[in-house]
């Protein structure tokens, strides 16, 4: 016998293979098992509370809320558009109204100041034609005192000047020159190229035109003329008429087209002016 084999072995008796299998298959069993349950308490789960249900309804509910409220807001807004328009119709429509208004007053307004401006020519012509009547009545009567009393006889130039203007007013058998814009003569003549003729007889040069003309000598009162002063109508320097004084209260000039070259009495058309050039 062995010395030892009294002692008890403190040694594990090993386990079989059979042992440890069945070991291995009871744990396996355990896992399954409790996966079984846990997959049978979520089906459970699932059954009472559909997965949708929970999902869907949160986002449902706040795709409605936010649909309404967009709604609210347009509906709103087309409230506040329809009320702008509105105002803006009723301010349109004022304003035109206003518009008529202010141009029929202006319209209203135009017309009495023509129809007065009308009157007011008609009253300014009417009074110019009795003033002028009464001009010319009291030049001729001026001018023909100054020559009865102050002028002398028409001597020398002046005799020769006056009887230039004279063979063209009163021509053989009643006939005189004509009257033609730019002509100088010897048949026709316009106004300033009657006078420029005339004094170029008597050796004096004169400028062409009127305008110059009415400046060429020594300005003198129609209340103190003599036979030979230029009249001249119109403003000195501007001057659109000329003729020649003749004494006796009477002028000699080529008047238009349609009298020609004629004698005129001072009252047929009373001068502004008179220049002395001898």
């Amino acid at each position: 016998m062995s010395p030892n084999a009294h002692i008890t072995s403190h040694r594990k008796p090993r386990k079989t293979a059979t042992q440890s299998w069945v070991i291995r298959t009871g744990v396996a069993g355990g896992v399954l098992s409790t996966l079984a349950v846990a997959g049978t308490a979520s089906a459970s789960t699932a059954v009472d509370k559909p997965a949708e249900a929970t999902q869907e309804m949160p986002a449902f509910n706040a795709a409605l809320t936010t649909s309404i409220a967009q709604s609210a807001v347009a509906t709103q807004q087309t409230a506040v558009d329809y009320q702008v328009r509105a105002q803006v119709d009723e301010a349109t429509g004022n304003a035109t109204a206003d518009a008529k208004k202010a141009k029929d007053e202006a319209d209203r307004k135009a017309e009495a100041e023509r129809k007065e401006a009308e009157a007011q020519q008609k009253r300014d012509a009417e009074q110019t034609r009795a003033s002028r009547g009464g001009a010319r009545t009291t030049l001729g009567t001026k001018a023909a005192a100054a020559d009865e009393t102050s002028t002398p006889a028409a001597t020398g130039s002046v005799a020769a000047l006056i009887s230039f203007l004279k063979s063209k007013a009163d021509g053989p058998n009643g006939s005189h020159a004509s009257y033609v814009m730019g002509a100088t003569g010897p048949s026709a003549y316009d106004c300033s190229g009657l006078v420029m003729a005339a004094y170029k007889q008597i050796g004096i040069d004169l400028p062409r035109v009127s305008q110059d003309q009415s400046t060429a000598g020594t300005q003198v009162g129609l209340g103190n003329l003599q036979p030979g002063d230029i009249l001249y109508w119109g403003p000195a320097g501007s001057a659109y008429h000329v003729a020649v004084y003749i004494g006796g209260g009477k002028f000699i000039g080529a008047q238009n087209p349609g009298v020609g070259v004629v004698e005129r009495d001072m009252s047929y058309s009373p001068p502004t002016g008179a220049v002395r050039v001898l």
